[in-house]
């Protein structure tokens, strides 16, 4: 059985009392695209506590670690330990998540998001974000395609005499940055940039959707059948 904490932590639990009555509440820093909520990033986090850790000599260790193998392939572990530097005393937690994907990306998504939850978890701070049940989700990135989207010259049967809206509108109205590759110009849809609970920025695709499916997908966006929207990160376009 994996050991979780030192023989004897009477020093070190009361360098955390300590720690925890002097650190600095974590601010809610990005927006969850998914549940459109405020939510505290890994920096934030980090801000939050990082200094008071220092000052109360405790060290602060995250390692990227295997996940048990009962659990099979596609996750990934990560040890979160706290040491009280003067005594040796330490306490640790492993925190096992799925990869959204086998990549360099994915690994470091799943990280991300594993060390803020292990981190506020071990240290007692809430931060008020309700992006848990979405987590899945919103950590698959959408594989990359070559992206080579036809326009719509023409709107589709019963669909005249409505405004199209084009690029540069969509993304003066949601302060969508230029792209090297153009999103697809398409009637009656809206992008917008959001930031994904992982912190890397991502493209909402908003509107008449439904009609757009194929052409969306091809461009690289994703369905998110739970909050009804088509998204992919912006490093990703």
């Amino acid at each position: 059985m994996l050991e979780m904490n030192s023989p004897e932590i009477t020093r070190l639990a009361k360098a955390l009392l300590a720690v925890q009555n002097e650190r600095a509440p974590a601010s809610k820093d990005a927006t969850n695209p998914f549940t459109r909520s405020r939510y505290a990033t890994l920096n934030s986090v980090m801000e939050a506590c990082r200094e008071v850790l220092l000052r109360h000599e405790i060290w602060l260790t995250q390692l990227p670690v295997p996940a048990p193998p009962e659990l099979g392939p596609g996750h990934i572990g990560l040890l979160t330990k706290l040491t009280h530097a003067e005594s040796g005393q330490w306490q640790g937690s492993l925190t096992v998540v799925p990869l959204p994907r086998a990549d360099p990306q994915g690994m470091g998504s799943a990280i991300t998001y594993a060390r803020r939850y292990a981190l506020t978890a071990m240290l007692g701070m809430i931060t008020e974000d309700d992006d848990g049940e979405s987590a899945k989700a919103g950590t698959q990135a959408p594989t990359r395609h070559e992206q080579h989207p036809r326009p719509e010259t023409e709107p589709r049967s019963g669909q005249r005499g409505r405004t199209r809206t084009s690029r540069s509108q969509t993304e003066e109205n949601s302060g969508l940055p230029e792209a090297s590759d153009p999103l697809p110009q398409l009637e009656g849809i809206v992008y917008q940039q959001v930031t994904a609970q992982d912190g890397r920025p991502c493209i909402v695709a908003t509107g008449d959707t439904q009609l757009r499916r194929n052409i969306l997908s091809r461009a690289g966006f994703r369905w998110n059948a739970q909050r009804k929207l088509w998204w992919k990160y912006t490093d990703a376009a």
